[in-house]
């Protein structure tokens, strides 16, 4: 670990020099909250500070801080949604080390330890953990295994073994405190408001952070790992073609902010090495008699095609105020180009 004072090593014997943040906006969450909580309280070392932080909910606030002594409980006071509620918690970590667990997943024994111990090298400004979906039955057999970012997990493609990615999955991620509090923070005109499935905060913000910082790196550690709960209703053929079409909206928004190249590096190899591999592997299926490759090649070529329209879609949309908007560098702090308007609602 690298403490403030740029030195490595943890805090005594039973503490990480971490912060771990929990954002949570609803009350039907509640269980896996709780749960998500006490994965973080139950890990060894456990982290110096435990921060949940709740988006514009004054309830569900109380009823946190009446039950969940374990942790501090902040209420957000930033604009809603998940950005504005990640840079609340960023704000008021104590550690140089802020660790990130979506309030729906639960973090496996050895988690943080994991997270955490690339920072030994001070070329590392963030990391990422493995994202294990728990369905609610079986897997559907239609999903495509590299979409499985669609429900938020980590997918086809990713390094099998610690390896320098551009960004790490929002889920179950890390990154230095005082680099992005200066970089600004997450972009509030990014992310997620209550169930608008849009994303990408947290690639926008890990570009920025490497980009400011020749030779840094963002690390992929599968050992690092989550379970993270998948709702029943990501699992429609309606919610995989909106949440494609939304994260191509997101991508558009990052290359006006990033670039093209930063900000479409991952999805230039997804689209020409990954995904066509699974086609092909999922043809060969077929014509030995697996009906569902069928139905897998389709969801993949249309959620292929749903993102591909989202984000010509997102790209069509500044070009028209070009003129009265310029676009933000990524020197400058991550200002909101569209701010959320929408709360989270229950």
């Amino acid at each position: 670990m690298v403490s403030a004072a740029g030195q490595s090593g943890p805090v005594g014997h039973d503490h990480l020099e971490v912060s771990v943040v929990i954002c949570a906006y609803t009350q039907r969450r509640w269980a896996q909250t709780c749960a998500a909580v006490e994965s973080v309280l139950s890990q060894h070392p456990r982290p110096a500070q435990v921060l949940l932080v709740i988006d514009h909910n004054a309830d569900l606030a109380a009823r946190a801080r009446r039950e969940l002594p374990g942790a501090t409980v902040l209420e957000s006071r930033e604009p809603p949604g998940l950005s504005g509620a990640r840079n609340a918690g960023l704000r008021a970590a104590s550690q140089p080390i802020t660790a990130f667990l979506d309030d729906d997943a639960a973090a496996r024994p050895g988690w943080l330890a994991a997270l955490v111990e690339p920072y030994s090298s001070p070329d590392v400004m963030a990391t990422g953990g493995s994202v294990h979906p728990l369905w609610p039955g079986v897997r559907p057999r239609w999903l495509p295994p590299a979409f499985d970012w669609v429900v938020g997990c980590s997918y086809l493609g990713l390094p099998e073994s610690t390896g320098v990615v551009r960004n790490p999955i929002g889920a179950n991620m890390s990154m230095r405190t005082q680099p992005a509090l200066e970089a600004g923070g997450f972009d509030a005109g990014l992310g997620r408001v209550g169930t608008r499935p849009l994303g990408c905060e947290e690639t926008e913000l890990a570009i920025r952070l490497t980009a400011s910082r020749p030779g840094s790196v963002v690390l992929y550690v599968p050992d690092a790992a989550v379970d993270h709960h998948v709702g029943r209703e990501r699992l429609s053929s309606g919610y995989f073609l909106r949440r494609c079409w939304h994260e191509g909206l997101s991508k558009a928004a990052v290359v006006r902010l990033a670039g093209s190249s930063a900000g479409l590096a991952r999805e230039r190899r997804h689209v020409a090495a990954v995904i066509p591999a699974a086609l092909l592997g999922d043809l060969r299926r077929a014509v030995t008699g697996d009906l569902d490759a069928f139905v897998r090649m389709s969801a993949a070529l249309g959620g292929l095609a749903a993102a591909v329209a989202g984000y010509l879609t997102g790209r069509a949309r500044p070009a028209a105020r070009s003129q009265t908007r310029p676009p933000v560098c990524l020197a400058e702090s991550a200002r909101s180009q569209e701010p959320a308007t929408t709360a989270r609602k229950e």
